[in-house]
Parts: structure tokens; C-alpha cells; sequence
């Protein structure tokens, strides 16, 4: 019967990339035609998020992955940051990133930019407002992968043609294009011309109220790759963005049920968290 400190002596041997690699070979979606909610047109319903996961408090996980907050605010364990994406009707998370909870590129934007390579041309990736931003968006697009991301209410999208399904043609600018050059750059939109997509690029935008408990609405405002809104009108555009929390689902069946409530993951060093963590999905 091999003891508790031959297994740890074991997986320390092993290290985390062979279980990484496992991972993403066989971590795919499973959800299959007739599943419930797992497709909007020919698009499978995907989602990306993050969660963070307490580890031990040990000098190694400490100086890899930090603290949340600082001072007598502090967490009172280190915190590892994980983004992942997952199939909405399944939970299954197919790809994943593993980081820093503070520090450099210990953000989810961070994270997430290594996955987007990996979208599929038959995906709908959903995510939420913290994700946006032109150049990652840009990278997400190039894939074909269809997008349904969330924008934060600062973001201005000019409004070029008001569609019958009260969504709207609009185009994202690069922050770069400033003065003359964005206002040049949404006349060429108004016209339907062709644009430098490093510049520019055509989206078409969704937004609806959502009442809270005050009776005050929350303002949602959905911008997508699928311009044509006969392939995905505004409401089913918003019921699918909504889709998103099975995500959450998915991160809370890993942490609350699989490990269990509260619990702290038992790696002590940092490569044995990743290969923990790997373990798990």
C-alpha cells in the first residue's frame, strides 16, 4: 500500500506538464445536437471566465502567486488565479490558463489571451464586460469564432443603422484612432466602406435593461461578431449572454462540490498546484 509520502514523491516525479498535456487532449465539448441550450444557430454556446483557489500557505506558493489585498487586509492564504473556457450546456471546461493571483499578467484579460488561439470556427465565445478590449477582441475574431462579449457603459460605439430587431450596426475602434482620424474612420462605417481592421472593425451591439430590486434597470450592452441579425436576433442574443453564468456553475462543481467548501488545495509548491488543478478538470 503505497503511503501518503511516496504518492507526494510521486506526483512531484511527474510534475504538472504531463497533466496538463493530458488536459488539453482530451478536454473537449460534449454536448451533443439535441442537448438543451448547448447551441444558438450553427454555434456552440461557450463561455470563458475566471475563479481563484486558496492555496497553502507555504514561501513557495507565496512568492509565486501572492496575496489578495495587502496588510492586515491580506487573504489568509495565497490565492492561484485560473481562466478557463467552457462548454455552456456540459460545463465541461475545454481550456485553461493558470496564473498569479497578483503581479504582472496576473490579470484575467492576461490569462484569457492565451486561449483565444484555441476557439473553434463553429464557437460562440461569451464573456463578460472585465474581458473587452480591441486588441484581444481582435485576436478572439480572427479565429472565426463568432463573439458575444459584454461591454462596460464608457465604451462609445457609434450608432451606423438602427436594425428591425432593435439591435444595432456598429463599429469598434481602436483607442489609438483619436480626433480626426475616428471621426474619418466612422464616416467610412456610415458608408459601409471596407476598414483597415487593425483600425476598425464592424460588430453589431444589443442592449436591454435588466430591473433590480430598487426597481432601478441595469443598462447591458451585448456587442457580437454576427452582424446579420436574422442569424441571431437581439433576444435570443440576451437569453444566450445570460447562458454565461453555467459557467459559474461549472467553476462552483469543481470547487464546492468536487474538493469541497472552503477547502484549501494541499500543493505546497507551485508546479504541484498546477498539476492539482489540472487533476481537477
Amino acid at each position: 500500500m503505497p503511503t501518503s509520502g511516496g504518492i507526494t514523491q510521486a506526483r512531484a516525479r511527474l510534475g504538472f506538464e504531463p497533466v496538463k498535456e493530458l488536459f488539453e487532449r482530451v478536454a473537449v465539448p460534449v454536448a451533443e445536437e439535441l442537448t438543451r441550450g448547448a447551441f444558438l444557430g450553427p454555434w456552440r454556446l461557450m463561455a470563458i471566465d475566471g475563479f481563484d483557489w486558496d492555496v497553502p500557505d507555504a514561501k513557495a506558493n507565496l512568492a509565486e502567486f501572492g496575496r489578495a489585498g495587502s496588510g492586515e487586509g491580506a487573504s489568509a492564504f495565497p490565492k492561484v488565479r485560473v481562466v478557463t473556457v467552457s462548454e455552456c450546456a456540459s460545463h465541461a471546461m475545454v481550456a485553461a490558463r493558470i496564473g498569479p493571483y497578483t503581479g504582472k499578467g496576473s490579470g484575467e484579460q492576461s490569462l484569457a489571451r492565451d486561449l483565444y488561439r484555441r476557439l473553434e470556427r463553429d464557437w460562440l465565445l461569451v464573456a463578460d464586460r472585465n474581458f473587452y478590449n480591441f486588441a484581444d477582441w481582435c485576436t478572439a475574431a480572427g479565429t472565426g469564432a463568432a463573439l458575444l462579449w459584454r461591454v462596460k457603459s464608457d465604451l462609445t460605439l457609434p450608432l451606423l443603422r438602427l436594425e428591425p430587431d432593435g439591435s444595432y450596426l456598429t463599429v469598434l475602434i481602436n483607442p489609438t484612432v483619436r480626433g480626426k482620424a475616428r471621426e474619418q474612420l466612422i464616416a467610412m462605417a456610415k458608408a459601409g466602406k471596407d476598414l483597415d481592421p487593425a483600425k476598425g472593425r464592424y460588430a453589431r451591439a444589443v442592449e436591454y435593461t435588466v430591473p433590480d430590486r430598487d426597481g432601478d434597470g441595469e443598462l447591458i450592452c451585448l456587442v457580437t461578431t454576427i452582424t446579420d441579425f436574422a442569424q441571431a436576433p437581439a433576444q435570443a442574443l440576451a437569453e444566450t449572454y445570460h447562458e454565461r453564468w453555467q459557467h459559474e456553475n461549472a467553476n462552483n462543481q469543481i470547487k464546492t462540490h468536487l474538493r469541497g467548501p472552503g477547502r484549501v488545495l494541499r500543493s505546497k509548491s507551485p508546479d504541484m498546484v498546477r498539476q492539482e488543478i489540472y487533476g481537477y478538470m
